[in-house]
C-alpha cells in the first residue's frame, strides 16, 4: 500500500472538513495554531546580534508535534496548508523547520475557501514558502516583543503587576482616553427648534423653521425662539418653492473583516471577538445535513473588496434566476479597495450561492445562522442595481418672512434594498413616506400648533467596538487580524470597560495612558504606528529588509526606555471606598473595575473574596411603587427591566421604560428602535400606541 500524503492545517475543524474532500491517499493533521514561539520567560530576541528571535516549542504542543513527526516520516509528500496570511505562512515555516522540509521546495499550498474544488486545486499547485510573508510576521512579532517585554516590567514596578503595553493596544487605549477627555471638557451649547405641521390641500406635512427667507438662522436662545413664535402667530403661509428630484442609493461592497465586525455589532449586537469566532467556524467547516462538513464562507481576514470571476458569475446567475431583470446591472459592480489594503484575499462571501441561509438553517447554531445570513445577503445585494427614490423638498414662507422647510422621499424602485440594507450609525436620511404630496407653488398652507423645543449640542459619542474598529482602520492602525485581539486585550487588562456597548477608560487605563504619552510618545503616536504598519507591508512586498525596521526603531527606543525608568515615579492607585459593608467580614467594600464594568469587592482580598455586583439603574421610577427600575439579565441572557423592590413589587418590562408619559393618553412609554438607527418613545397602551421620534444622542460615531 502506497504511503499517504500528509496535509497539515491549523485547526481540527478544518482538518476534518479537508479530510473528507481529499479522501483516501491523504492524511490530514492539525497543528492547532503555532507550534513554536519565543519563550515567555525571557525577551527571546538577541538585541546584540541582529535582533534574531529565539524560538522554542510552545508548552503543550510537544504531543501534537510528535504525532505530526510520526505521520511525516511515513508520508510520501507533505503539504503545509495553514491559513493564507502572514501568520499562516509563519506557521508553515516553523513546521518546515521542525520537520526538516526545505522551505524552497514546493511544500506550501493555500486556498481561500474550504471547498473541495479549492482544496484539490491547491494540492495540484504547491509553491515554496514565501519568506517575505514570513519576515513581515517575524518583524511584527519582534517589534511587539521588544515593546511589550521592555515597557511592561516598567509598568509593573511603577504602577501594578500584570500590566502590559503594546504597539497597537497602546494607541487604541489612547484613542479611547482622548475621546473621554473630549467628552469631559465638552461644553453643551443651547439651541432651539421651532416646528409645526401644515395642512396644504389634502396633504399634511411636518416642517421646521430654517431662517428668514433665503437667509439661514439658528436659534440659540428662548428669546430668539419666542420671536419666531410671535411673528408666526398671526402670519399667513404659502408654499414658496418646490423641488422634485431623484436619489440613487448604491449598494455597499461585500464584507471586509472590518466591515463585517462593524455590521455584526450594529445589526446583531456581536462583539468583535464573537464575530471572528463564529466567522472562523463558518470558514473552517460546519456539518451540513446531507453534505458533511463544508466551509461556508471564504477566508475571513481580508481588507479587499475584490471578487473572483467565478464567484461573480455565480452571484449574477443567482440574481437573474430569482429577481426581475431590472435588479441585475448590465455589468458587475466593482468596488474600490482602500489604498492601504493588502488585497491578498477576496472579500468575505459565501462559497456556494446554492446554500441559501434558510436552506441550511437547521444545521447551524442560531449565531452561525445570523452571521451567515448577513454575509450571504450583503454579497447578493452588492451585485444588484441601486435603489431609486423620488424626492421632494418644499419651502413654506410666512407673510412675516419666516421660512419653514421639509424634505421627503418615496421609494420608487427597491433595487438592492429588496435583499439587504447596510446598518447606519446615525439617522440623517430624509423621512420616507408612502406617497409624496401633490403640491404647487403659491398654495395656501394652514399652520397647526407651533412648538419650540430646547435642545443642547451633544459631546462626541464614546467609541463602540464597531466605531473603534472603523477608526483604527481609517487611521491605518493594525490590520484585519489584529482588530478583535486588540480590543480584547485592552478590556482584559482592565484599561477599558464595556458599558452599554460603549468603551470607557478605567482609572487604571487613564494612568497607564498618561504615563505612555509622557514617556513613550512614539509608541502611542498614531502617525508613527501607521507608518510602522506601512513598513511591515513593504517587508511583505519584498521591498524592505526586516532587520532594518527593528534596528531603526530599537536605538531611539532604548534611550527613551532609560530616561523613562529614571523619570517615572511610582503611582499608587487608591480604591474608592463605598458605604456598603462586606457581608462576610464587615469591612467597607471598595469599587473595582473589571472587563464587565464596575463592581464592589472586599478590601481584605485575598483573605476575603466576597464581591457584589452593582445594580444598573436606568434613572426611571417604577410605575407601580415609585422605586428605582434596574436593568437585569434573564437566565437565557435576555435583558429586561424590573423594580428594585422585587419580589414585593412585581413590575417587569422587556422594553426599556422612559420617564416621559404619552402626550396623547398620558400612559407609560417605552424606548423602541426603528429602521436605520431611529429611536422612538412608544405608548404601551394598546388602544393608543402613539409614538414620538427622538434624537439618537448615543449613536456610533
Amino acid at each position: 500500500m502506497a504511503a499517504s500524503k500528509l496535509v497539515i492545517v491549523e485547526s481540527p475543524a478544518k482538518a476534518k472538513t479537508i479530510g473528507k474532500f481529499l479522501g483516501r491517499g491523504y492524511k490530514v493533521e492539525a497543528s492547532q495554531g503555532h507550534v513554536r514561539d519565543m519563550p515567555k520567560s525571557q525577551i527571546g530576541v538577541d538585541v546584540e546580534h541582529g535582533f534574531e528571535p529565539k524560538y522554542i516549542t510552545i508548552r503543550g504542543r510537544g504531543e501534537i508535534l510528535s504525532r505530526i513527526r510520526k505521520e511525516a516520516k511515513a508520508a510520501s509528500k507533505i503539504y503545509l496548508a495553514t491559513d493564507p496570511d502572514r501568520e499562516g505562512e509563519a506557521i508553515s515555516w516553523h513546521l518546515a523547520n521542525v520537520l526538516g522540509i526545505d522551505e524552497k521546495s514546493p511544500c506550501r499550498i493555500e486556498f481561500h475557501e474550504v471547498t473541495a474544488k479549492a482544496v484539490k486545486a491547491a494540492v495540484k499547485n504547491p509553491r515554496p514558502i514565501d519568506m517575505d510573508l514570513v519576515n513581515a510576521q517575524q518583524a511584527r512579532r519582534v517589534l511587539d516583543r521588544l515593546i511589550g517585554y521592555k515597557i511592561s516590567p516598567l509598568l509593573w514596578r511603577k504602577v501594578r503587576k500584570g500590566l502590559s503595553a503594546g504597539r497597537v493596544q497602546s494607541v487604541a487605549t489612547k484613542m479611547i482616553c482622548d475621546r473621554e477627555e473630549e467628552i469631559d471638557i465638552f461644553v453643551p451649547e443651547e439651541y432651539w427648534i421651532v416646528s409645526t405641521d401644515f395642512k396644504i390641500g389634502a396633504a399634511k406635512v411636518d416642517a421646521r423653521f430654517t431662517g428668514w427667507g433665503a437667509e439661514k438662522a439658528d436659534l440659540h436662545s428662548k428669546a430668539e425662539a419666542d420671536d419666531v413664535l410671535a411673528k408666526c402667530e398671526n402670519a399667513k403661509f404659502t408654499v414658496s418653492a418646490i423641488k422634485k428630484g431623484e436619489r440613487r442609493k448604491n449598494p455597499a461592497a461585500p464584507f471586509t473583516t472590518s466591515n463585517l465586525q462593524q455590521e455584526a455589532s450594529r445589526k446583531l449586537g456581536f462583539t468583535t471577538q464573537k464575530t471572528m469566532q463564529i466567522a472562523q467556524q463558518l470558514y473552517e467547516g460546519v456539518e451540513i445535513a446531507g453534505e458533511g462538513s463544508q466551509g461556508l464562507v471564504t477566508y475571513i481576514r481580508t481588507d479587499s473588496t475584490r471578487i473572483a470571476d467565478e464567484a461573480m458569475d455565480a452571484v449574477r446567475a443567482m440574481i437573474a434566476a430569482n429577481y426581475p431583470p431590472e435588479y441585475l446591472p448590465e455589468k458587475p459592480n466593482v468596488y474600490r479597495t482602500r489604498s492601504s489594503a493588502q488585497d491578498a484575499h477576496e472579500a468575505i462571501r459565501p462559497t456556494d450561492m446554492d446554500r441559501r441561509p434558510e436552506s441550511i438553517k437547521a444545521s447551524l447554531t442560531r449565531d452561525q445562522f445570523k452571521l451567515y445570513k448577513l454575509i450571504y445577503e450583503r454579497f447578493v445585494a452588492s451585485q444588484m442595481t441601486p435603489a431609486l427614490y423620488d424626492t421632494l423638498s418644499v419651502d413654506i414662507d410666512a407673510s412675516t418672512g419666516a421660512r419653514f422647510h421639509f424634505n421627503a422621499q418615496k421609494l420608487r424602485f427597491a433595487g438592492f434594498t429588496a435583499v439587504y440594507e447596510e446598518g447606519q450609525d446615525d439617522a440623517a436620511e430624509e423621512a420616507s413616506v408612502k406617497n409624496l404630496p401633490e403640491l404647487e407653488e403659491g398654495m395656501e398652507a394652514r399652520r397647526g400648533e407651533l412648538a419650540a423645543d430646547q435642545r443642547f449640542t451633544q459631546p462626541p459619542p464614546r467609541y463602540t467596538e464597531a466605531s473603534l474598529v472603523r477608526a483604527l482602520e481609517e487611521k491605518g492602525i493594525g490590520r484585519p487580524s489584529t482588530y478583535a485581539p486588540t480590543i480584547s486585550t485592552i478590556i482584559n487588562r482592565g484599561y477599558v470597560a464595556r458599558e452599554n456597548r460603549r468603551l470607557i477608560p478605567t482609572e487604571l487605563g487613564k494612568i497607564v495612558n498618561e504615563m505612555m504619552c509622557k514617556n513613550f510618545p512614539n509608541i502611542v503616536d498614531i502617525t508613527f504606528t501607521a507608518g510602522m504598519e506601512e513598513e511591515l507591508d513593504e517587508v511583505e512586498a519584498g521591498d524592505l529588509e526586516w532587520h532594518k525596521i527593528i534596528a531603526d526603531f530599537y536605538g531611539p527606543f532604548e534611550e527613551t526606555l532609560e530616561e523613562a525608568d529614571k523619570n517615572i515615579e511610582k503611582v499608587a492607585i487608591e480604591d474608592q471606598v463605598s458605604d456598603v459593608p462586606c457581608e462576610k467580614c464587615g469591612a467597607m467594600m471598595v469599587y473595582k473595575m473589571s472587563r464587565y464594568g464596575r463592581f464592589l469587592a472586599c478590601p481584605n482580598f485575598p483573605n476575603c473574596r466576597f464581591t457584589l455586583a452593582l445594580p444598573n439603574t436606568i434613572g426611571v421610577p417604577c410605575p407601580k411603587c415609585g422605586g428605582e427600575l434596574l436593568e437585569r439579565i434573564s437566565r437565557k441572557g435576555r435583558k429586561f427591566y424590573g423594580c428594585e423592590h422585587y419580589p414585593e413589587c412585581d413590575f417587569v418590562s422587556w422594553e426599556r421604560p422612559v420617564k416621559e408619559t404619552c402626550p396623547v393618553c398620558g400612559g407609560r412609554m417605552v424606548l423602541k428602535a426603528g429602521p436605520k438607527g431611529t429611536l422612538f418613545h412608544v405608548c404601551v397602551n394598546e388602544s393608543c400606541r402613539h409614538r414620538v421620534q427622538i434624537e439618537n444622542t448615543a449613536n456610533d460615531e
